[in-house]
């Protein structure tokens, strides 16, 4: 497969699973692939030594890291992809604590659980990427239980940078 192969499938995957243009905006054309020496199949994308997201092997789907959730939040308007937590929470969050449905403040409302979204504070800040265990509508409804998984808060390290990701 080429390179340009590659990066059309990935930016296909990203605008079904985040909604249409969201492929352009996470991956630019000067994207690095790494591919698992197992499989061969893809596993990680970065841009400029960065890690933007990894492709899980179980769905085939993206699981964005807080850079490539930085670049989708840049182009995409509120609430997509959104969870939106109350300033107070935004410390524990940013640490990589999980987001907790009494402190939401708003929430995309098409977000379906196990959908990745994007945990932000009032004035869309990023503070963590996730996965969502409630759906939007839920997320705002209930007042306890844990609204987001959070995979990586935006203070915990910015992604794994391998020495040679093989071009692609």
């Amino acid at each position: 497969m080429s390179s340009r192969e590659i990066l059309s499938k990935l930016r296909s995957i990203a605008n079904y699973q985040f909604g249409k243009g969201a492929g352009e905006a996470l991956l630019p054309d000067s994207i690095k692939v790494s591919f698992s020496p197992r499989t061969g199949r893809i596993r990680h994308v970065y841009y400029r030594r960065k890690l933007l997201a990894t492709l899980r092997p179980t769905d085939g789907f993206l699981a964005l890291t807080p850079e490539g959730a930085a670049r989708l939040l840049r182009s995409l308007p509120p609430p997509k992809l959104r969870v939106v937590l109350s300033d107070d929470v935004s410390i524990p969050v940013l640490s990589g604590r999980n987001a907790f449905a009494k402190h939401v403040k708003d929430a995309d409302p098409n977000i379906r659980p196990h959908d990745e979204v994007i945990v932000t504070d009032e004035r869309d800040r990023l503070l963590a990427v996730g996965r969502a265990v409630l759906s939007g509508k839920e997320m705002l409804i209930f007042k306890r239980g844990v609204a987001v998984k959070v995979r990586r808060g935006a203070l915990e390290g910015h992604g794994h940078e391998e020495d040679k990701p093989q071009a692609s």
